[in-house]
């Protein structure tokens, strides 16, 4: 049985011949790469909703390089630490192309192999590479505004970057159960944003209470790391807000940088369900 629900009519999905099927008979067909698609076209924004294939790849090359892999291992320390139980269940929304997702699954696998790892995203081509990274998380292209799994059945969620929807947290998540946001803090890219804008100017940074959560705790990431050529300096770029804010000026400014030092600055943001109890 999949860790996943129809997004038809809610029903169990079991898994028969290379497809996902309900009792009510909604199919979906399981690609080749192992991901499934539970996205229904009324529920889809655009003919290709999120990354581009294009982006997808870009992103991707620029996380193997090894970028990011501080905010990695934190993340991977914070589940770690978080994770209870012979079965914890995690389920990274909007996962994107599975850099984080798949290094998670791995160290919590080798610590807990019964624990279940999910990951979702609504980007098609980057689920397509997430599911290629590794077989041990479920993949399904699907929308966080409509998450097709039960009511309460994850201990532990997991959003860096992705698009907020905390009635749907809300729902899918054991009461007592931990959601982590990965957000950038205030000087995060400072000279990526020096060398685009005149004047640069700095994250906010909050503590945001959510109803129905506790903010439990924030940890820091911080350090620089040297963006080494130019192909890796407009992959970071695409992978910002300030790709679709920018001038053309400020573009063509960045492009004439053959390496970039910057400072890199994450907060993990730590929240706590509410219990039955307490609410």
């Amino acid at each position: 049985m999949s860790i996943y629900r129809c997004p038809l009519c809610s029903a169990k999905l079991f898994e028969t011949d290379r497809s996902l099927k309900c009792e009510h008979g909604h199919s979906f067909d399981i690609s080749a790469e192992g991901y499934v698609h539970l996205l229904p076209p009324n529920k889809m924004n655009s003919k290709v909703p999120g990354d581009s294939k294009e982006m997808a790849a870009s992103r991707s090359a620029f996380l193997d390089k090894g970028y990011y892999e501080p905010l990695l291992r934190e993340l991977e320390k914070t589940v770690l630490e978080l994770a209870e139980g012979e079965e914890p269940s995690v389920l990274d929304c909007g996962c994107g192309e599975g850099y984080y997702t798949s290094g998670i699954a791995k160290e919590l696998k080798n610590r807990i192999p019964k624990a279940k790892i999910a990951g979702f995203d609504i980007s098609r081509p980057s689920v397509r590479r997430a599911a290629k990274r590794t077989k041990e998380v479920e993949f399904a292209v699907a929308s966080v505004f409509g998450i097709p799994v039960p009511d309460e059945s994850f201990d532990i969620l997991l959003n860096v970057f992705s698009p907020l929807s905390i009635g749907e947290y809300n729902r899918v998540l054991k009461d007592g159960g931990y959601y982590i946001y990965v957000v950038p803090a205030a000087r995060h890219l400072w000279q990526l944003k020096a060398a685009i804008y005149d004047t640069p100017y700095e994250n906010r940074e909050a503590d945001i209470p959510y109803e129905g959560f506790e903010h439990a705790e924030t940890r820091r990431v911080r350090y620089e790391t040297l963006i080494k050529t130019k192909e890796d300096i407009f992959a970071l770029f695409q992978m910002t807000p300030y790709y679709w804010k920018t001038s053309a000026k400020g573009a063509e400014k960045l492009g004439k940088y053959e390496s970039l030092l910057t400072e890199v600055a994450f907060d993990i943001h730590i929240y706590k369900k509410s219990t039955a109890k307490e609410k």
